[in-house]
């Protein structure tokens, strides 16, 4: 579980954000806002919340609560490669039904196996952490 100054770096970054734009989205320095960031100074719940709106995101992500973030929301930007949500979104709508409710339970089995790719690896870094005996 990453924390709370490694979650606004990244929400930050993913938006393509400087900084100086987001701490004057705050109203506060860049100085400051970095300090968020590399974790020298506690970060206020009124920034909490300020960044969960601006981000749309819900506090409960920014603090650990739930883990869902959908990552980029805006559909014009590109996603992959030159590809983008609304052209991806697009093309899922003129599939016929049967074959949108195929691609559901597709996406679902992805998830799946990338949820046990994940576990796997959490057990493998345990793993190596343990001490050996002797």
């Amino acid at each position: 579980m990453k924390e709370l100054r490694e979650l606004i770096r990244d929400l930050r970054e993913d938006h393509d954000l400087r900084q100086k734009e987001v701490a004057a989205y705050l109203h506060i320095s860049q100085q400051i806002y970095s300090n968020y960031e590399r974790g020298r100074r506690v970060i206020p719940v009124w920034v909490v919340r300020s960044l969960a709106k601006y981000y749309r995101i819900s506090t409960d992500y920014l603090l650990g609560v739930e883990i869902y973030y959908p990552g980029n929301i805006d559909l014009g930007r590109p996603y992959l490669g030159n590809i983008t949500l609304r052209d991806v979104m697009y093309d899922i709508q003129k599939l016929r039904t049967e074959s949108r409710k195929e691609l559901v339970r597709y996406l679902s089995y992805l998830k799946a196996v990338s949820r046990q790719e994940e576990e796997g690896k959490s057990r493998q870094t345990v793993k190596k952490r343990k001490p050996k005996e002797k």
